[in-house]
């Protein structure tokens, strides 16, 4: 009887830690996939360490996917919110749709049903926001920079105005694609990100 109660106990204590667990999810593409580097030089494992350096004991779970559109970011969000109830939820979607000559209206309605779900789920939500190369035309990047910030006052975001500061058309931050950033472009991108996302964890 007292083995029963025991076991009862211990798996009560396991799953009241993993109900506790402060998860930060960062649903992106291939920026926040660390294409072409090594994982470990990302900065979404830059950011791991930062977090653990700074007392935060947030575990961090990276489901960006290079390639990934905001279409697709929106289709995988209900499976990773239900598998890692997220505190957290950072959205770095947009890069694709854009390159891509998507509608900003489809993406700016891809990324409220985002928010919406990770809300509804309990977590908080961080956006990145994304420009596209003036080559795209001064219409189509201004609207789709717009997406992002009539979306954060829409929904009262904490947001970036823009991940890639200091890092986008910068020599020697980009790699030979010119869409990319490089290994030594990481810590900035992470920077770019720090003063906005500490204060939600």
């Amino acid at each position: 009887m007292r083995i029963g109660w025991v076991s009862s106990a211990l798996a009560l204590l396991l799953w009241a830690q993993g109900a506790m667990a402060a998860n930060v999810l960062v649903v992106g593409d291939s920026i926040s996939a660390a294409f072409g580097l090594d994982t470990r030089q990302g900065w979404v494992a830059l950011l791991e360490k930062r977090m653990q350096e700074s007392g935060f004991e947030h575990t961090l779970v990276n489901a960006s996917i290079s390639g990934e559109t905001s279409a697709g970011g929106l289709a995988r969000l209900p499976g990773l919110l239900a598998e890692h109830h997220p505190q957290l939820v950072i959205i770095e979607l947009g890069g694709n749709d854009g390159l891509r000559g998507q509608p900003p209206a489809q993406l700016q309605q891809n990324l409220a049903n985002m928010v919406d779900l990770s809300r509804a789920a309990g977590a908080n939500v961080l956006l990145l926001g994304m420009r596209l190369p003036p080559n795209y035309g001064k219409r189509y990047t201004d609207a789709f920079a717009g997406v992002f910030s009539d979306l954060a006052s829409e929904k009262k975001l904490p947001w970036v105005t823009f991940f890639l500061d200091g890092v986008g058309g910068v020599e020697g931050m980009m790699q030979a694609d010119g869409v990319h950033p490089t290994a030594a472009a990481q810590t900035r991108l992470l920077d770019n990100v720090w003063p906005t996302l500490k204060p939600l964890l």
